[in-house]
């Protein structure tokens, strides 16, 4: 790995009775892209904002860019670009007016920034629209103007939660190739999401659940770990065809996506056409039944089932 930009150590934040996040541990490389990959309620969005501190941890240490964020709070934010779930920007002022809102905020002289906004508008595709107010933007307008908000003062480190949730395609696009151009400028790109075709676009994972991390890699080293062959099948009742097919020898997960089934097997497991014949002995109407490459989807729903088997037992 290259260059540590972001360490976690130890990481714990308890809301009552509930532990958000606990003994949450990772490194990040200067300039990688990196996905904190997980369910609802994972810990991912805790993590961010302890992270940024904008809440205070129980426990444990991290540094952004060689600062403290416990220790040196104001250096570690001034390192630091951060896009949350929720619109941050003010409605009642127009995307030129909070830009210049945030550059304030980081100390940055707009003249001086006027290069920078320039690149990230071109980039955004919002040239035209800088005198628009903020609340009258649609959603992927919303987001890109979010973002050149959390770039304009050159941030070392860039936290994005959950970055295209609600956006559109074109917009979705429009994000990741300026997210894609940030590392050869050194920017260290932290990711948190709950979807796998996202997560997917990252150099490096880690899945966390229950506030911990449970497993880390590249996307292809989760799915060479967690999966081996899959089935995809068409079936025109999904539930009872995964009751069907979970008590098979050889089956170690099923799952609904969209409206297929997709089965996990173990090597010497049936084939596609055993298991459609389970099916129909169900009295299932199978349309479709071929075996396909697994995908990071399927690996993170293997490992959330083998945890789930582990927790039972």
């Amino acid at each position: 790995m290259a260059e540590t930009s972001v360490r976690i150590e130890g990481l714990c934040k308890r809301f009552g009775q509930i532990a958000a996040v606990s003994d949450l541990s990772l490194e990040v490389g200067r300039g990688e892209i990196f996905g904190l990959v997980g369910s609802d309620g994972a810990g991912k969005t805790t993590a961010m904002r302890l992270l940024c501190g904008l809440l205070a941890p129980d426990a444990g240490e991290m540094q952004v860019a060689g600062a403290d964020v416990r220790g040196e709070p104001q250096e570690a934010r001034a390192r630091l670009g951060y896009l949350p779930q929720a619109f941050s920007l003010h409605h009642d002022l127009s995307i030129a007016e909070n830009v210049t809102y945030f550059a304030d905020l980081f100390c940055q002289d707009m003249a001086e920034m006027r290069d920078r906004l320039d690149e990230l508008l071109a980039a955004t595709g919002l040239s035209e629209f800088t005198d628009r107010l903020a609340g009258d933007l649609s959603g992927g307008m919303k987001q890109k103007a979010a973002l050149i908000c959390a770039l304009i003062h050159r941030p070392q480190v860039l936290l994005l939660d959950e970055p295209t949730r609600g956006v559109d395609p074109v917009s979705r696009r429009d994000l990741w190739r300026i997210v894609y151009g940030l590392p050869a400028e050194g920017v260290t790109v932290i990711v948190a999401t709950p979807d796998a075709d996202e997560a997917e676009r990252c150099s490096r994972l880690g899945v966390i659940a229950e506030g911990a991390i449970v497993d880390r890699g590249t996307p292809q080293e989760l799915v060479a770990e967690h999966t081996s062959r899959l089935v995809e099948l068409t079936v025109d009742d999904q539930p009872a065809g995964r009751d069907a097919l979970r008590g098979m020898d050889g089956v170690v997960a099923v799952s609904g996506i969209g409206g297929s089934l997709r089965v996990g097997l173990a090597e010497d497991g049936p084939g596609a056409a055993e298991l459609a014949g389970t099916l129909r002995e169900h009295e299932l109407e199978v349309t479709e039944a071929a075996e396909v490459e697994p995908r990071l989807v399927d690996a993170l729903l293997a490992l959330d089932a083998r945890r789930a088997c582990e927790s039972d037992g």
